[in-house]
């Protein structure tokens, strides 16, 4: 029994070490100078988790406006100056144009659609994206007239409580959804509406999700942490659900599609398909349109309606700009 315990205990030993020494952080290569990582932990220990942007100024004084940190054994390049983030992100858009991965979106994800993808393959799907947002190719209702129809059906909810204090969030999370459905799925939904409410709990439950400390953690040892329990296989959970819809109203609306009128993003997406079956290199495939339609309602639904939140929260507190 003893050997068998001290067996056990040499190989965990062997384990955890040869595990150390892979996760040495790659100090070689062009990084730009920052601290000496630790193995495994990378520079974690030297920076404050209550406020990383004092420990990133700190290392601005020492380092310069372009520096690298180690966030367990993931290279950080971090830029801090306005000056250098207006070059990077201006002056050399094409060069800093790439995405990088969000480890527990990835499995589901896997570099495709509108919001996710690199290279060639985001650009195409992007223009694509940019003018069946803006016309929907065949010069249907223009976005700026969902907007105010949207903003419409929200004054009406709001009328109903005469002027009694209430939080607006649901609205602004419902007005934002309601107006990429229009776009994207060609119809709006009832604010009381079962299946627009699930979809709404499971957008709002995973972006809660991916803040809480169990999916920080995973975002810097993704390679283990898979194994385990954790938010990120809730979150996987949640968007194969709301993939599941999208899927579901795909099919629809290839039943259902006219090529001379096209109703929405998804129509429009589904006729480039079509136009580009026989090419096998195209970026038109069910996978993107999937993907990008999971961008466009996750992404934008929550995005949007935060700014409006902000929005009134700075008109409330400045009554007087607003």
């Amino acid at each position: 029994m003893e050997l068998s315990a001290l067996l056990l205990l040499a190989l965990t030993a062997g384990f955890l070490l040869f595990f150390i020494i892979q996760s040495q952080p790659k100090t070689h290569g062009h990084f730009p100078p920052g601290p000496r990582p630790l193995p495994f932990l990378g520079n974690l220990l030297q920076l404050d988790k209550r406020g990383l942007l004092d420990s990133f100024l700190k290392l601005q004084e020492k380092y310069g406006d372009v520096f690298t940190v180690y966030l367990g054994p993931r290279p950080v390049v971090i830029l801090c100056s306005t000056d250098t983030i207006r070059e990077a992100l201006v002056d050399q858009a094409e060069a800093f144009s790439g995405r990088g991965t969000v480890a527990v979106l990835d499995p589901i994800i896997q570099g495709y659609g509108v919001a996710f993808a690199n290279g060639e393959c985001w650009k195409t799907i992007r223009r694509f994206s940019l003018t069946a947002m803006r016309d929907f190719g065949m010069g249907k209702r223009s976005v700026e007239e969902r907007i105010k129809e949207e903003a419409q059906c929200l004054v009406e909810e709001l009328k109903k409580y005469k002027g009694a204090p209430l939080n607006p969030t649901f609205f602004f999370q419902s007005v934002a959804a309601n107006i990429i459905c229009s776009i994207v799925f060609g119809e709006r939904f009832d604010y009381k509406d079962h299946q627009f409410l699930h979809l709404l709990d499971l957008i709002f439950q995973t972006f809660s999700l991916m803040s809480s400390l169990s999916s920080q953690v995973f975002e810097l040892f993704p390679a283990i942490l898979k194994y385990f329990p954790g938010a990120h296989r809730q979150i996987a959970k949640n968007l194969q659900e709301i993939l599941d819809y999208i899927g579901h109203s795909v099919e629809q609306h290839r039943a259902t599609l006219d090529p001379c009128a096209p109703r929405d993003f998804i129509d429009s997406y589904l006729l480039r398909m079509e136009k580009e079956k026989f090419n096998h290199h195209t970026e038109f495939h069910h996978q993107n349109l999937m993907m990008s339609v999971l961008s466009l309602f996750f992404a934008g639904t929550e995005t949007t309606s935060t700014t409006l939140r902000y929005s009134f929260l700075i008109m409330l507190k400045y009554p007087n700009v607003a």
